[in-house]
Parts: C-alpha cells; structure tokens; sequence
C-alpha cells in the first residue's frame, strides 16, 4: 500500500477524541454519506466489509483494515454490506496542523526537537491495533467522572498503536523518512558522541546520503542536528536550574565552557548567562 495517500498531524497539539461506538451493519445496509462533517472519521472493519466513496476514489476497507476520512468534502456509501458488517467508529478532531499528501507526496509538515509528526495512512492495515480499538470503545462507554480522561488516554494509544501499524506502507527510503529517522537516533542519544560512521550503519544507509537528507528536510547534518539539540536543552537547564554555567555544560555535553558559550551565543543570540538574566526577575526591594 504504499501508493497510499497519506495524513500529517504536527503535535502538540494532540487530535483528541469526539467520540467512539460501535456499529453492526447488516446485510443490505449501508455507512451514511456525509458533507462537510467537521472532524475526522476512522472506521476499522472488524467483520465484513465497508465501501465509502469520495470524489475521486472508492475506498474498500476489508476486515482488519482502518479507512481515515478527512473532515471536509463529501462522501457517500460504496455500496451496501454484502454481508453482517462490523465496524468501530472513531470520530476525532485536530486543534493542530494537519495535511493530506498524495501518493508518492512528500508532506511539508515535521517533527522538530519538541514538535512529533503523527502519519497515518489513508488505509491501514490495523490488526496489530486492534486491542488499543478495543480499548478506547471500553473507555467511551464508562460514564465516571474519570471517563474523559481515560477515553482521550485510550485515543492516544490508538494513534500510537496506528502510527507504528502504517509505518510499513510509508515509502521508506524518502529523504523525509531518512531525515526523520536519523534525527530520533541524534535525540535518543543526545549525549553520546554518534560517529557519521555509527549513524550510517544504525540506518543501513550511507552516511552522506543521510546528510544529504538531513540539509534537505531540516537544513543542517545530523551533527548540527544534535549540537542544536544540545544547545535547546542547555536553554531549559538555563530557565529551570540555578546551576553554574559551567555546570549546564557540561550537564548538557560541552567540556569547555568557553566552546559552549560562543556556540550558544551563536544560538542563541546572547552569552548563557545574559540569557538566564533576561527571565530572571528584578531584586524585591525591602
């Protein structure tokens, strides 16, 4: 599947759910046409089958497949079940960026050091997700007074469990998807020192192919990748500690305090310490 379309969504903010049910068609029956219906519908087939139609295209999902339909545009049924159909409907909605690309499209939306790229497929195969659906119709059905945080917890394992499902249909060796991938090895090891060498071997690609990437999705090698990444987190220890300069750091992987202040004052636009001045509030008199 991988000529599949595919969605983004850029998070935080996370999409959150509307709600979730399930639903037996029976045979003859069909999944209602909607226009402009406002937040996204995700259908898994459990037993059965389902066909939705939009503009251009008619889409089957068979069972054990998810079907995600956008929340503008028209649809309409495919054609009635041919059979008894079982389906969990979840209907969420995205306070966040979010795109459709096309098959074979290279999405303009990305992850950052504190920013995650959610893709998803248009169709998915989710057997491997089907617990996190079951899950979440569990959770939408408990009427406590915990049950809107347990059912939006119950969606985000779902869009956890979907992401990892649909991985595979994604085209991999795209220079988005080599970018991405080297970018959470730098992060994931931060405060190592990752060879080139170390990187290219991790992947399974050759290392100036993964730099080549790197510049074309986020403007720097996966060495300034990680640098940069050393310097943001020097910043919060900045803000959140009262730490020595030489402590942050070293704390953050500079063994030379003045290495790290002129990098961070490259970075940043100022020294370390008139940073840290700059958020710090003024004397008390007494």
């Amino acid at each position: 599947m991988q000529d599949m379309p595919v969605m983004t969504f850029r998070c935080p903010p996370l999409p959150f759910l509307v709600d979730a049910r399930r639903r037996t068609y029976g045979a003859g029956e069909e999944h209602p046409g909607r226009v402009d219906l406002g937040w996204f519908e995700l259908l898994y087939v459990r037993k059965g089958r389902l066909r939705i139609r939009e503009a251009e295209r008619l889409w089957t999902a068979e069972a054990g497949q998810a079907l995600l339909l956008p929340p503008g545009g028209a649809r309409w049924s495919g054609g009635a079940c041919a059979e008894e159909t079982e389906a969990e409907l979840v209907h969420f909605q995205s306070a966040g960026e979010w795109e459709e690309t096309a098959a074979g499209g290279e999405p303009s939306l990305l992850g950052d050091h504190y920013t995650h790229a959610i893709r998803l497929p248009r169709l998915i195969d989710a057997r491997e997700a089907e617990e996190a659906f079951v899950r979440l119709a569990e959770a939408a059905a408990d009427p406590g007074p915990d049950g809107f945080w347990l059912r939006q917890l119950r969606f985000g394992e779902l869009l956890r469990a979907l992401e990892a499902a649909g991985r595979p249909a994604l085209p991999e060796a795209s220079a988005r998807a080599v970018a991405e991938q080297a970018a959470a090895y730098m992060k994931q090891r931060w405060l190592e020192p990752v060879s080139n060498a170390e990187l290219a071997e991790a992947i399974g690609l050759h290392a100036v192919y993964i730099a080549r990437c790197m510049v074309e999705v986020y403007g720097c090698t996966p060495q300034q990748y990680a640098q940069f990444y050393r310097l943001d987190q020097a910043k919060l220890l900045l803000l959140s500690t009262d730490w020595p300069i030489a402590q942050v750091a070293e704390a953050c992987g500079f063994r030379q305090l003045p290495h790290f202040t002129r990098l961070f004052a490259a970075h940043a636009g100022m020294p370390p310490l008139r940073f840290r001045k700059r958020f710090a509030p003024e004397p008390r008199s007494s």
